[in-house]
Parts: structure tokens; C-alpha cells; sequence
């Protein structure tokens, strides 16, 4: 039986916000176990990281 197609909801911005809340306790919890330089290594490699996805999406659009 087919149905008609319903829009569905934009869960973006929660889904946004909820990656920036996990960022946060997981950057606080290398802060706590291995201190400030294991944080800021961890910002690059995740920067860097980010950055060569950017590129990969921009490479094949």
C-alpha cells in the first residue's frame, strides 16, 4: 500500500547541539586524566581531521 510522503522533522540543530555536548565532556575528561597539552593535541588532530573531510566533500561535489 502506498502512502503519501509526510515531511519529517529538521533534527539538525539537536543533533548539532548534542555533538557539541559530548565534545565538551570528553575534551574535559582527557583535561582531567592527561591535562592541558593532551587537549590541545587532541583539538589539532580533531581540526586536522575535519579540515581533510572538508576537502574530501569540496573534492567531490
Amino acid at each position: 500500500m502506498s502512502r503519501p510522503v509526510q515531511p519529517v522533522q529538521d533534527h539538525t540543530t539537536s543533533c548539532l547541539v548534542m555533538a557539541f555536548i559530548n565534545l565538551l565532556w570528553v575534551l574535559m575528561l582527557v583535561l582531567l586524566l592527561w591535562g592541558l597539552p593532551a587537549v590541545l593535541i587532541l583539538a589539532i588532530v580533531l581540526n586536522a581531521g575535519i579540515d581533510r573531510l572538508r576537502t574530501h566533500f569540496e573534492r567531490r561535489a
